[in-house]
C-alpha cells in the first residue's frame, strides 16, 4: 500500500522527461534569427532605395521628353515648366526626389532630382538629365549602376 501511494504522489514519483525546449537551444535560436536578419534588413532597404531610384528615373526621362516636345513646338525651352516638382507623382505620395529644372536657357535644360529624407542615403544621390540626354549622379556608386 506504501508502494501505490508513492506512485500516486507527484513529488515521490519517478522522474519524468518534460516536453520542451532549453535555455541553450532557444539562444542558438535567437542567434541564428539575428544573423538572418543583419543579412536581410540591409538587403531589403537597398531594394526599397533602388525602386525609388527607379522612379525617378522615369520621371526624369518623361519630362526630358516633355521638354523635347515644348522645344519642337516653341522652338526653345525657356517658358517649359514640370507638370509636378515631386517624385512619385502621386497624390499623397511621400516625397522621395524633390524635381526642379535648372539651366533653362533657349538651347538648354537640366532636370535634376533631388533625394529627399531617408532616399538621401542612396549611393547615388542626386540624380540628373540634360537637353542632350547626358545623365549625371552627385553620390559615389558608379554612374552605371545608378543610371
Amino acid at each position: 500500500m506504501k508502494r501505490a501511494l508513492a506512485i500516486l504522489q507527484p513529488g515521490r514519483a519517478q522522474s519524468q522527461r518534460q516536453a520542451g525546449f532549453t535555455l541553450v537551444e532557444l539562444m542558438i535560436v535567437v542567434a541564428v534569427v539575428a544573423i538572418l536578419a543583419a543579412l536581410a534588413y540591409p538587403a531589403y532597404t537597398g531594394h526599397v532605395l533602388k525602386a525609388r531610384r527607379a522612379q525617378a528615373k522615369a520621371d526624369l526621362v518623361e519630362y526630358a521628353q516633355l521638354a523635347e516636345r515644348w522645344h519642337t513646338v516653341n522652338n526653345t525651352y525657356q517658358g517649359f515648366s514640370l507638370p509636378v516638382t515631386q517624385s512619385p507623382r502621386e497624390p499623397g505620395a511621400t516625397a522621395r526626389y524633390a524635381l526642379a529644372l535648372d539651366n533653362v536657357t533657349a538651347t538648354t535644360f537640366t532636370i535634376v532630382a533631388t533625394a529627399q529624407g531617408a532616399q538621401a542615403e542612396d549611393r547615388c544621390g542626386d540624380l540628373s538629365i540634360t537637353h542632350t540626354g547626358a545623365k549625371a549622379r552627385t553620390g559615389t556608386a558608379p554612374l552605371s549602376e545608378c543610371w
